[in-house]
């Protein structure tokens, strides 16, 4: 539920008394802390992202030689700085990726009903094999496919679907009824993003799971689904060539999954209002058929990993994040091919080198060890953090937090601080802190429904149990010359996202970009000069 505004200033007070009680036993010589942070100049940002986003690094797509000129970059900047290589002798840990691309060239049956590719559904298979099939499989509709126990929730129980293809709603079952007091309201909780949907319907045995669109729980048109799905899909390379996995995996338009209910002798609506209600699945007396062609391709790509020793206790890490890869170039394309990626995610790349800096600069070494971990293949399903939380170089259960920087605030400074995912962490409480400082409050993200929390690489941290943060700069400009500059440069923003637009740019308001470089090298700096360890709440889908 989105919070009232009145409130706000008010919870991050909270937050901040909370903090007191966890940050306070610092150990560190705090004399040039001040000086450090001060330092964090617009011009450093600036020139960093200036560099990674030029033509040069040639959209800085994995595996090709953009992705050699970044890996140099940055290595050489943390060598530069009295960095370690955080891999044994090595700044880089080889993440193996493997494309998957479905011919398109494909029908699905359901019933009577032939589904024609990108029009009434896409299909894919992240199995590592040329061919699967879906034969004549039964057909079960699961309500929202959840099970999840801390809400007395299992959309599965008593089902057997090994073998069979699974229907599932989209978002949780709290997003169209959040007075109900199931799971969080309009709050999207991970039970109701797809990957998740896909990743039960495996564990319980399903041969396929299809997943009903609706543009308002999903949070976009079904041309996303259409464009995003289709082409090429990375996955990492499985010892098992992911044959724990469904076959199929795909989508149906809504107006498809009415006439199949309707095949079936069922309403839909109906049969989603029961799903509302409470745990709920039923046959659906259909069978589902679909062969899907595929091409593979294995490639190795690579993450950035740098560290700096703890003064005290170098074993415990605390991890800043960012991806340094975009989307390459497009030679098809008439004049400019180059997805430069500035804004995302050159700024936030560049945010990991000026921060590298600044614990660098320190009289005396914050007592925990601080590692900056540049992930590869964001864009590509954050496989380059889900690599590493798989296959972790510092054991998890000394890894204290995770701190996200992804698309960095170019929209001038900000009186807000907007947290994505509000509520999932003690490590809120830090942050809360360190917002304080710069005379700004906490608040909630503009749309928690759409699961932005799930999106980046923090994720793969909050997977595997670390408490992970991500959050920038808020939506109230600091003033009334930002507010103009932001109407303008928004329209930019927004429109350039995943484009050939998204270039730097010399007018660029990089004030929003350093307060928010300030305040995570704020929050990192409290963690790591606290004997505590951060803990997710008791409400989070992590917690368990």
């Amino acid at each position: 539920m989105q919070l009232p505004r009145t409130l706000l200033p008010l919870l991050a007070s909270a937050a901040l008394l909370t903090a007191c009680g966890q940050t306070a036993n610092y150990t560190a010589d705090t004399d040039n802390f001040d000086s450090v942070y001060q330092n964090i100049s617009q011009e450093d940002l600036k020139l960093h992202t200036k560099v990674l986003a030029s033509d040069e690094f040639e959209g800085r797509s994995p595996t090709t030689a953009g992705e050699t000129k970044t890996l140099e970059y940055l290595v050489s900047n943390f060598k530069a700085l009295g960095y370690e290589p955080g891999n044994g002798n090595s700044f880089l840990q080889a993440v193996e990726l493997m494309e998957i691309t479905a011919d398109p060239d494909m029908v699905m049956t359901i019933g009577e009903n032939t589904l024609n590719y990108k029009e009434d559904m896409v299909a894919s298979s992240k199995r590592e094999t040329t061919q699967v099939n879906l034969s004549d499989s039964e057909l079960v509709f699961v309500g929202y496919g959840v099970n999840a126990p801390e809400y007395n929730w299992n959309d599965y129980e008593g089902l057997d679907v090994k073998g069979k293809t699974v229907v599932i709603l989209v978002n949780d079952p709290g997003f169209e009824n959040p007075d109900s007091g199931k799971f969080q309201g309009k709050t999207m909780t991970y039970y109701g993003r797809w990957s998740y949907k896909y990743e039960e319907a495996s564990r319980q045995g399903a041969e396929g799971a299809i997943i009903v669109h609706e543009t308002a729980p999903a949070s976009y048109g079904w041309s996303v689904v259409a464009n995003s799905w289709s082409g090429a899909q990375y996955s990492l390379v499985s010892k098992n060539g992911n044959a724990d996995r469904v076959a199929v995996e795909g989508w149906i338009t809504l107006d498809m999954a009415q006439k199949v209910f309707s095949d079936a002798g069922k309403d839909f609506a109906q049969e989603k209002a029961n799903a509302l209600k409470g745990p709920y699945n039923t046959a659906l007396g259909l069978n589902a058929s679909v062969t899907i062609n595929s091409t593979l391709k294995k490639s190795v790509s690579n993450n950035v990993i740098a560290t700096l020793p703890g003064s005290e206790r170098a074993d415990e890490h605390i991890i800043y994040t960012a991806h340094w890869d975009h989307l390459g170039t497009d030679m098809s394309k008439e004049g400019d091919h180059v997805y430069n990626g500035a804004h995302d995610n050159a700024t936030g790349t560049a945010a990991s080198i000026v921060m590298a800096k600044a614990f660098a600069e320190l009289d005396q070494r914050p007592a925990r060890s601080i590692t900056f971990l540049v992930v590869t293949a964001e864009e590509q399903g954050l496989l380059g953090s889900l690599y590493y939380a798989e296959h972790p170089i510092i054991p998890l259960d000394k890894t204290v937090a995770n701190l996200n920087m992804d698309a960095m605030n170019v929209l001038g400074k900000t009186k807000d601080v907007a947290v994505v995912g509000m509520g999932k962490s003690e490590l809120e409480t830090y942050l809360g802190t360190a917002v304080q400082k710069q005379g700004r409050f906490l608040t909630q993200e503009p749309r928690p429904e759409a699961g932005y929390y799930y999106r980046s690489d923090h994720f793969s941290f909050a997977k595997v149990g670390v408490p992970a943060l991500y959050a920038k700069g808020g939506s109230e400009p600091i003033d009334e010359e930002t507010a103009n500059y932001r109407k303008r440069a928004n329209v930019i923003v927004t429109g350039c996202y995943h484009q050939v637009c998204d270039q730097f740019r010399e007018n660029w308001d990089f004030g929003g970009v350093q307060e928010d470089t300030q305040m995570f090298f704020d929050v990192g700096y409290q963690i790591a000069n606290s004997n505590n360890w951060p803990k997710w709440n008791s409400t989070s889908e992590f917690q368990r």
